[in-house]
């Protein structure tokens, strides 16, 4: 799959900015990445596989920066991964016609950009109530499925369900998501190992851009750098490609 040489430099300069955003607080960015591809109008079949991959590189080098910043909950994060990873192996290998996938995806979109465009509500003063393995697995089961399905690591719906319901403090909804990302985002690519065909022959130029990004992002975070209205803009563009996918 080839694309002309403006945009892929317009394709570069979107993902460096959706991987220092989305790295910034403990994300891949593959929410960023399927919005910029699908107002691209880049093949459906090539999107999953090269956000996925993306996202591992991304939110793996931000679980090692916010997991090392002591940033991580052990005891919260083991029963959501175990709970999750089959599911997203399980939404990887299902093939999803691309009328289903299309409105999917802009739902998706639509919730991340709502998600992105807010302040993050946390309040460093409030004790967490993290839940009982059960209830944290299964939440992890269905945001799994749902990552695996639609080709994001599952951090958009992760980090606001932890924030909202008190599971674990602010600091560390930061390594947990990451990391979460990272086991999601390679059971939802082993799940279709057959799409790794449609990777763009450009991929090795989008690793470079993305890598930069989370090196610049995680920076970012681990000194607690207010992004907001960058985010914001972000979320504009992410909320019309949504718009774009589920109408057209």
């Amino acid at each position: 799959m080839g694309i002309d040489t403006s945009t892929l430099g317009l394709l570069s300069v979107a993902f460096f900015v959706a991987a220092t955003l989305y790295s910034s607080v403990g994300h891949g960015g593959a929410s960023a990445y399927l919005a910029i591809m699908a107002l691209l109008s880049l093949p459906h079949e090539a999107m999953r596989p090269t956000a996925l991959a993306l996202n591992i590189l991304v939110a793996g080098f931000g679980a090692w920066r916010f997991v090392c910043a002591g940033r991580f909950d052990w005891a919260l994060f083991w029963p959501i991964a175990l709970g999750a990873a089959p599911f997203a192996f399980m939404g990887g290998a299902l093939k999803l016609p691309e009328d289903i996938y299309r409105p999917m995806l802009g739902a998706v979109l639509l919730f991340a950009a709502a998600r992105l465009a807010l302040p993050d509500a946390r309040n460093a003063d409030t004790a967490p109530r993290p839940p009982s393995p059960l209830v944290s697995g299964t939440a992890g089961a269905g945001i799994g499925l749902l990552a695996g399905l639609t080709g994001t690591g599952g951090g958009i719906f992760l980090s606001p369900l932890m924030i909202f319901l008190n599971w674990a403090r602010a600091k560390d909804t930061t390594g947990i998501a990451a990391s979460f990302i990272v086991i999601n985002s390679a059971a939802g690519l082993a799940g279709n190992v057959a799409s790794m065909r449609a990777l763009p022959a450009y991929l090795p130029l989008l690793v470079g851009v993305v890598a930069l990004g989370a090196l610049v992002g995680t920076w970012l975070g681990v000194s607690r750098y207010s992004t907001l209205t960058l985010r914001r803009a972000l979320a504009l563009v992410m909320a019309i490609a949504g718009l774009k996918l589920v109408f057209t």
